[in-house]
């Protein structure tokens, strides 16, 4: 039996970004000096770290071993297409969330989603996300220039969670205009108290916990502080949620809250720095759930561990992002990559 508003699709939107865009996404997920393949473009296209007069170049690394290095056309991060707050089912990239501006602009007014058939009408003020996947199907070029992009998204379901409120699954696709297919992300959507409609419950989800009795194979860490989310939040996601504590005290959080989406870029790019040698090409598959908000301050902490299973070359990893000393924030943590430089505790 399908879900109410199940394949309800939502206006295609244009998309473009600068690289601008493509440096200052790297900047405020804590790509580090010594990966100028994501923060550096130069003036000077003999110094240039990514592409100028060739975007395409930029699609793939010449090497799935070892990160760009400093005479390469390098590019941006795979994950740039996933910095989007998903509670707006119609657009889940940072370059919909933006689409074609560069001004800051109004979130709740830009980002009331459109009324889904046979669904109750929810609230998009009180929305949090849920658990998101993305798979990378074709490397961006740092720049949409000279391309027209867009994203198209649809409804995969809508389910009653009781009390605790209501989720809202989709699909959505990031595209060249009548062309290529870029990446393919499905997230949820929870809308906090909004249950009760006497919708289906939703199928369960499947798990992918850490291996049990094995010290991880890698761990990273990144401090946030009061200003982390001021700085995130220029890459399009202006919730007030994550800016002003009024929104998160009505919602039962004490006040602001990090974007759901910055602690699972950051983790994303954890894997590929410390698996993955910073090269994009190195991942295939990311996906995690958001487990509990992060307060401005938390230091991240994210583990992770190789399995040794393979499917098509890739290895599968798993991986867990906890606050310092307290409680988990990502959960079923799993990724599909080709792994360097660090050995497996297998």
């Amino acid at each position: 039996m399908s879900s109410p508003g199940a394949g309800f699709e939502y206006p295609t939107q244009e998309v473009s970004w600068l690289k601008r865009d493509v440096l200052l996404f790297a900047h405020s997920i804590g790509c580090t000096a010594d990966e100028l393949h994501f923060l550096y473009v130069s003036s000077s296209p003999s110094k240039s770290h990514l592409p100028i007069l060739n975007p395409r170049r930029s699609s793939t690394p010449t090497s799935k071993s070892s990160p760009p290095t400093p005479s390469s056309c390098v590019r941006p991060l795979p994950h740039l297409t996933a910095i989007k707050y998903p509670g707006k089912a119609s657009s889940d990239t940072p370059q919909a969330f933006k689409r074609t501006d560069q001004e800051v602009t109004n979130f709740l007014a830009r980002n009331s989603p459109a009324p889904i058939p046979n669904v109750p009408k929810f609230d998009p003020k009180r929305v949090v996300d849920g658990q998101r996947s993305i798979t990378f199907l074709k490397p961006l070029p740092p720049t949409s220039a000279g391309k027209t992009f867009e994203v198209r998204s649809k409804v995969l379901g809508v389910y009653d969670k009781g009390k605790a409120g209501s989720v809202v699954d989709t699909e959505t696709i990031l595209a060249e205009r009548g062309g290529e297919e870029y990446a393919k992300m499905v997230g949820s959507a929870f809308f906090v108290g909004q249950g009760n409609w006497g919708g289906p419950k939703g199928p369960s989800t499947v798990n992918y916990p850490p291996p049990e009795g094995r010290a991880p194979d890698v761990r990273h860490e990144l401090r946030t502080n009061g200003e982390t989310a001021h700085l995130y939040r220029l890459n399009g996601d202006y919730n007030p949620l994550h800016a002003t504590p009024e929104p998160g005290r009505a919602m039962g959080f004490g006040g602001a809250i990090m974007h759901g989406l910055f602690s699972w870029n950051v983790a994303c790019h954890a894997l590929l720095q410390t698996l993955g040698a910073s090269n994009p090409g190195n991942m295939k598959e990311y996906q995690a759930r958001f487990a509990a908000p992060v307060k401005p301050g938390d230091k991240l902490v994210t583990e992770a561990w190789r399995t040794g299973e393979n499917k098509d070359g890739w290895e599968e990893i798993r991986f867990v992002t906890r606050v310092e000393g307290g409680k988990v924030v990502l959960s079923n943590g799993r990724a599909l990559m080709k792994c360097s430089g660090v050995k497996s505790r297998l």
